[in-house]
């Protein structure tokens, strides 16, 4: 019998490692690389617990290389999907009644195979599968995904801990049930952890879970799956489903049993599914939760106090590291005039020792954006841009996708502060400056603010405490995440809780105790020792 009180001791950050040349770490990775191009493998769905094949297969692809074939993968339909519902619904009563500390363990050790024996083979597959480089790799789909596994784990507990007040000859209690139903996840192609935190997050939380990892990014993802499987995951909690978009659409979000979607990707992609659930909200069993995170138009704003050379750095890794696709890369700054000279000499200087190209090459900074979709996505924002009177290309824009997907850093210099590509996401290696009068502060704030309709991250530089104080009171709704003197990208779960508002989506910040709140079901109790018996009350005997 289960007597006794658990504890999950409290985590810290996984330590990220430097893949200094020769070091035993970059060594290992750059073997598993060439092991993984020399020999493509087929990606099955995982539903119950069983390997599943259908009829319609895709290539996996290396963004940097895109006639390197990493294997192929299955597609699920519409019969797949409704199996993996069955399959979690099935799984659901004895997954949600298993002691807490059980599910937790399974998540635990996930997290050490993962930055143990794992730690290459995943690497490798995220470096391939979605062009990053060691680095970046590195703090993804090793540390990140690590700490989202063993904080969770943690805030789970702490939250199980929360109970009510009681009085005298009462007893108040909670219990923290999964929800009512199934929980749906839809991740991105740039962040592995991702795709792990939203399936994982709300099956630690005792619900069962489909998961449509991207189309690109479904080896990574597929590993990460493995490694949930050998650590003792029971079949059924969470389903592995790569499928079209649409088809998750159409069968699983109208779906009664739909309890929870958690979901990172465009805010359009989020709009549409918001309206379904509304439009089909008398057919579920039980509102469902809806998280997400998605668009940003993410800012760096600087005072006429900043230090140029924190501010430049910041400008070239917050614009193109990861080539810009980072939910929070930067993709406009406001410069004021009298800092721009040193500013742009200082961009030329950085940009020009930027190296880009394929992931083996680990002198490069910058890789291939993810396929060809983006790739000419980008390219018409920059085509736009050389047309435009309004605006010039300053450093970079140019595009070659004869071998990879690549784009150039570039920096469009902006007439103004409403341009086009100022305004609306890019998702790609592009930043675009615009050069405000030191006498129009006020003005330009609250153009930064109100321009665009995101609200995810954002930075402000200063030395000056006082200009500091009136950025971020006058930004306080611009960033979900905002940052003073430092890039607005790089979020570490349990430091900095990751999320947005207003058109970057519900902010139930990852990386947090708030984000696991969504995927409980709250029941209070109340037990009284001693009932009444007697049905007057007192004041009733006035004669």
């Amino acid at each position: 019998m289960n007597n006794a009180y658990f504890q999950v001791k409290p985590p810290v950050n996984e330590p990220i490692k430097g893949y200094l040349p020769g070091s035993p770490e970059s060594v290992a990775l750059k073997a598993e690389l060439e092991k993984q191009l020399a020999n493509p493998v087929e990606v099955p769905l995982i539903i119950a617990g069983k390997e599943i094949r259908t009829a319609n297969k895709a290539n996996m692809i290396c963004p940097h290389d895109h006639q390197k074939v990493l294997g192929q993968y299955y597609i699920a339909g519409e019969q797949e999907l409704l199996m993996a519902i069955t399959a979690a619904e099935t799984a659901r009563e004895e997954w949600e009644n298993m002691s807490w500390e059980h599910r937790a363990t399974i998540f635990l050790k996930a997290a050490d195979l993962l930055t143990g024996k794992y730690r290459a083979k995943l690497s490798a597959a995220c470096m391939l599968g979605q062009s990053k480089n060691p680095f970046q790799s590195e703090i993804d789909v090793i540390c990140e995904m690590a700490d989202f596994l063993r904080f969770n784990a943690y805030f789970v507990q702490e939250i199980y801990k929360q109970q009510p007040l009681s009085t005298d000859g009462v007893w108040n209690r909670v219990e923290y049930r999964a929800l009512d139903g199934f929980v749906a996840a839809i991740t991105p192609f740039n962040f592995t952890s991702i795709g792990g935190n939203l399936s994982t997050a709300p099956a630690m939380c005792g619900n069962t879970v489909l998961w449509k990892p991207s189309s690109t990014a479904v080896l990574s993802n597929y590993y990460f799956m493995q490694i949930l499987i050998e650590a003792g995951l029971p079949a059924g909690v969470i389903n592995f489903v790569p499928c079209r978009g649409t088809d998750f659409g159409r069968v699983v979000v109208p779906h009664p049993r739909m309890a929870g979607f958690h979901f990172t990707g465009s805010t359009a992609v989020f709009n549409e599914i918001w309206s379904q659930v509304g439009q089909n909200i008398n057919n579920y069993v039980t509102y469902p939760r809806l998280v997400g995170e998605t668009g940003g138009k993410d800012f760096i704003f600087a005072h006429e106090s900043a230090d140029v050379d924190a501010l430049t750095c910041a400008i070239v890794l917050g614009a193109f590291e990861f080539q810009g696709q980072k939910c929070s890369a930067a993709s406009r700054a406001y410069i004021p005039a009298s800092l721009w000279p040193s500013v742009k000499k200082r961009l030329e200087e950085e940009i020009s020792k930027v190296k880009l190209g394929d992931v083996r090459d680990f002198t490069n900074l910058m890789n291939a954006v993810i396929d060809k979709n983006s790739f000419d996505n980008i390219k018409g924002y920059l085509d736009y841009a050389r047309q435009s009177a309004d605006a010039e290309i300053l450093i970079g824009g140019g595009c070659d996708d004869s071998v990879g997907y690549f784009v150039e850093p570039t920096v469009i210099l902006a007439k103004t502060p409403t341009f086009k590509t100022m305004v609306e996401e890019i998702f790609g290696p592009v930043i675009t400056i615009y050069v405000y009068p030191n006498d129009q502060l006020e003005e330009t704030i609250k153009s930064c603010d109100t321009a665009t309709g995101y609200a995810l991250t954002g930075a402000v530089f200063a030395q000056d405490r006082a200009a500091i104080i009136k950025l971020a009171k006058a930004l306080d709704h611009a960033a979900g995440n905002f940052y003073i003197n430092d890039k607005p990208t790089g979020a570490v779960v349990g430091q900095q809780p990751f999320g947005g508002s207003r058109g970057s989506g519900t902010n139930d910040k990852a990386g947090s105790a708030i984000n696991l709140y969504r995927w409980m079901n709250q029941r209070a109790i109340k037990e009284t020792l001693v009932p009444r018996t007697v049905v007057n009350y007192p004041y009733m005997t006035e004669k």
